[in-house]
């Protein structure tokens, strides 16, 4: 349960970078004689590097993103789909993956986008539906939401009742469990969302900026947090089954089904968070396959895509036969590498951003 506090913390001070990553994308973002528009880490990285060593961090940058996201981090969504939908109804995992592969290699390798187009109106609706569902779980355990708080911040501190372990190592795994699930869950810092925020039309980077720090509020201290609460008040408070520490058959993917279903009854429940995450996690793939592509075109030119797409598609499949645990760990990983020329280069260009946020703010000045 502590967790949830550091991943609050991670997302508290994932805002303001997260804000830097948007404004240093349009700032720095290329647009082609075909007016295709280009931007990203790469990007930005050779700005505040204009030598070799931002020429390296920029592939070491584009490689890390492409087995992160591109490869190991969609494996973890098509693990997640297979496994809810196992767990919900029977399907075997490898079935679920399948059917991926052949939806993900119409996108990819045809170019039909329209699914994509399609899946994106739908996730905002199906996201309202699941945090009114949440709303709902938390009402009918409204007397353990005093209790629920109660444990975040408890076992922020002193989580070695649950985890075991002396209280250095316990903390020591409440702190980076919140900090790999939040990150994973709002990428701020990771690099990954500046390809997005690069294509954005608006009329000053501070804007985009702006619209970034509401994505890492919104995901964090309302999506993320509502899903915190229905696990934590249903499984963990009031004696709840993790409440001993007891945690047989318990995985990552069917925490939260067990805890919509105590609720709303085993089949239903299981269903409910099976086609939410499928919308969820589709849409994600789908998005991080785009930025890797990027990527795989700043490496290896634009031919290069074709190839990459392919093997995206085989680890899609992959990420549905391989164990769950196996897959978290790949993905956390390879996150990790990530960040580490990400942020060397927003901490650089860190004048940069302070003049975009200046700027907007004398301009309101200026009106008021």
């Amino acid at each position: 349960p502590g967790a949830i506090f550091w991943m609050w913390i991670i997302a508290f001070f994932g805002m303001a970078t997260i804000y830097a990553e948007a404004v240093l994308a349009q700032e720095t973002r290329v647009v082609e004689s075909d007016g295709t528009v280009l931007g990203g880490p790469v990007y930005y990285i050779k700005r505040a590097f204009p030598n070799g060593f931002g020429k390296f961090l920029a592939g070491f940058f584009a490689v890390a993103i492409i087995l992160a996201l591109g490869l190991m981090g969609s494996m973890v969504q098509s693990n997640s789909i297979g496994s809810t939908f196992n767990t919900a109804f029977g399907i075997p995992s490898w079935v679920m993956g399948i059917m991926l592969v052949i939806i993900c290699a119409i996108i990819f390798l045809g170019g039909v986008q329209r699914l994509a187009a399609v899946t994106e109106k739908i996730v905002p609706i199906m996201a309202a539906i699941f945090l009114l569902a949440a709303l709902a779980v938390l009402v009918v355990r409204i007397k353990y939401i005093p209790e629920t708080f109660g444990m975040i911040f408890k076992y922020a501190f002193n989580p070695s009742a649950i985890i075991g372990g002396g209280i250095g190592y316990a903390l020591k795994t409440a702190i980076s469990q919140g900090a790999k699930r939040g990150l994973f869950s709002n990428e701020a810092g990771m690099g990954s969302t500046p390809h997005a925020h690069a294509l954005a039309n608006v009329k000053s980077p501070h804007e985009q900026g702006t619209v970034a720090m509401i994505g890492v509020f919104i995901d964090t201290f309302v999506v993320l947090t509502m899903t915190a609460l229905v696990v934590i008040s249903t499984l963990y408070a009031g004696n709840g089954v993790l409440a001993s520490g007891a945690a047989e058959g318990i995985s990552k993917t069917n925490m939260a089904q067990l805890a919509f279903s105590s609720v709303m009854g085993s089949g239903f429940g299981s269903a409910f968070v099976a086609i939410c995450l499928l919308f969820f996690a589709f849409s994600t793939i789908v998005s991080w396959n785009m930025f890797g592509r990027v990527n795989c075109r700043y490496l290896f030119g634009k031919k290069a895509n074709l190839i990459y797409s392919v093997i995206a598609i085989a680890f899609i499949f992959l990420g549905s036969l391989l164990s769950n645990d196996l897959v978290w760990e790949l993905t956390d990983m390879f996150n990790q590498l990530m960040v580490l020329p990400n942020m060397i280069a927003l901490v650089a260009l860190s004048g940069i951003v302070a003049v975009a946020a200046r700027k907007r703010s004398d301009e309101h000045e200026l009106r008021k």
